[in-house]
C-alpha cells in the first residue's frame, strides 16, 4: 500500500498562489491514479482535481477551473497542486488521495474510489 504526506499549505494573501505537494512513498508511485480533495469547517470533502497515472490528462473541479492545476512527478513519487488567485472560499484541509488503477489514462472524480489517504495540508486564505 502506499502512504501519503502532503505539505505546502499555509497563510496566504486573497489573490495569491500556493503549491502544495504530495510526496508518495511504500508502492509504486505510477500504479496509483491521484486526486486532490478537500474540507472546509461543517462542509463536506470535495473533489477538487485528479490527474491520470501517466500525467497526461488531469481534470479539475467547476470551482478551481483554470486558478487549480494537477501534475505530478513520477520519478519523485509526487504529485502537486498549483492554486493560484486564490480566495477566501478555498480555505480548507487539503487532502491528496491515490487510487490504484489498470488504467493508465483514468482520473476519478468519485472520493469512494480513493483507498488511500494523506494526513491533509490547511490551506488558509486570509488578509
Amino acid at each position: 500500500q502506499v502512504q501519503l504526506v502532503e505539505s505546502g499549505g499555509g497563510l496566504v494573501q486573497p489573490g495569491g498562489s500556493l503549491r502544495l505537494s504530495c510526496a508518495a512513498s511504500g508502492d509504486t508511485f505510477s500504479s496509483y491514479a491521484m486526486g486532490w480533495f478537500r474540507q472546509a469547517p461543517g462542509k463536506e470533502r470535495e473533489f477538487v482535481g485528479a490527474i491520470t497515472r501517466s500525467g497526461n490528462s488531469a481534470d479539475s473541479a467547476d470551482s478551481v477551473k483554470g486558478r487549480f492545476t494537477v501534475s505530478r512527478d513520477n520519478a519523485r513519487n509526487t504529485v502537486y497542486l498549483q492554486m493560484n488567485r486564490l480566495g477566501p472560499e478555498d480555505t480548507a484541509v487539503y487532502y491528496c488521495a491515490a487510487a490504484r488503477s489498470i488504467y493508465t489514462e483514468a482520473y476519478y472524480r468519485v472520493r469512494s474510489r480513493y483507498a488511500y489517504w494523506g494526513q491533509g495540508t490547511q490551506v488558509t486564505v486570509s488578509s
